[in-house]
This record gives structure tokens, C-alpha cells and sequence, in this order.
């Protein structure tokens, strides 16, 4: 786990299952049920992460331009390894993110472009998934970074 600090590139919120992904530039966290507005609040996975840095390597990979709201993440960070973070907490600006696992890609993906979830399957590039612990207000260029421990 790189102890790299890294930054919010992008938030999206999703207003029911299956709804188009929206552009925030920032959101209020809501500890224990996840981003306001949100469709998504499951106790563990209140959130979704994609790693930018991942993202341009796929994209580089398929040689297509690809936004990464395809992949209907809510927060997309650079700058920071969410590989193998399982248990590890993540803070953007004022929120802590416990995360519990990894995000796998789904069909949805290859109906987006062919080739984008055999792309992302590997080494965590669908990103992570968490629970959120603190209320806070998060926006597009909040610091994020690994909690010690």
C-alpha cells in the first residue's frame, strides 16, 4: 500500500437503480448510509471507487477515448493504489472510507465497449467499494490519502 497523496477527479451520483450517472462537483457523505442523493446505501457498500490512473491504463489498452462514468463509479481519485485495500480506511478531505472489497465489472461493460470488462477485471481496475464513517462534505480536488494503521 503506497502512502502516496492523491486527489477527487470526478463525483458522480446515481438517482435510482439503473439512472444515469450525475456530475457533482461536490456531495455531502453521510456516515453509515453513503453519498446524499444516491440510489445506492447498502451498509458495506455505500460507495464505489475507481482509480483514474487504472482507468487510463484500460483505456490505453482498448485504444478508445471511454469516459469513466461508463464504469458508474461514485468517486474517481488519482494518485492513490486501491488495489489489494480490503479493511484499509481512505480519507477524501473531511470523510474516512472504510473499504471491503473489490468492485468486479459487470456485462453492463462490454454492452458500454467490447473488451472494458475482461479490460477491467483484473488486480482490482473495477475499483473498490466502502463505507462511509464520517458526515462530510466532499469536492472535486479534495486531498485523498491513506489513514496509518
Amino acid at each position: 500500500m503506497t502512502t502516496s497523496t492523491g486527489r477527487l477527479e470526478a463525483i458522480w451520483v446515481k438517482r435510482a437503480k439503473r439512472a444515469p450517472m450525475d456530475p457533482k462537483t461536490r456531495v455531502r457523505a453521510v456516515a453509515g448510509r453513503g453519498l446524499e442523493g444516491n440510489a445506492d446505501q447498502k451498509p458495506d457498500r455505500q460507495v464505489t471507487l475507481l482509480s483514474a490512473d487504472q482507468w487510463d491504463e484500460v483505456r490505453r489498452e482498448l485504444g478508445a477515448e471511454l469516459d469513466p462514468r461508463l464504469r458508474r463509479a461514485n468517486l474517481l481519485v488519482r494518485g492513490v493504489d486501491l488495489r489489494r485495500s480490503r479493511g484499509k480506511t481512505l480519507r477524501i478531505g473531511g470523510c474516512r472510507i472504510t473499504i471491503h472489497g473489490e468492485t468486479r465489472p459487470c456485462r453492463l461493460l462490454e454492452d458500454a465497449h467490447p473488451g472494458l470488462q475482461k479490460a477491467l477485471d483484473p488486480d482490482w481496475r473495477a475499483g473498490a467499494y466502502g463505507e462511509i464513517l464520517d458526515d462530510a462534505e466532499i469536492a472535486v480536488g479534495d486531498e485523498v490519502l491513506w489513514e496509518a494503521g
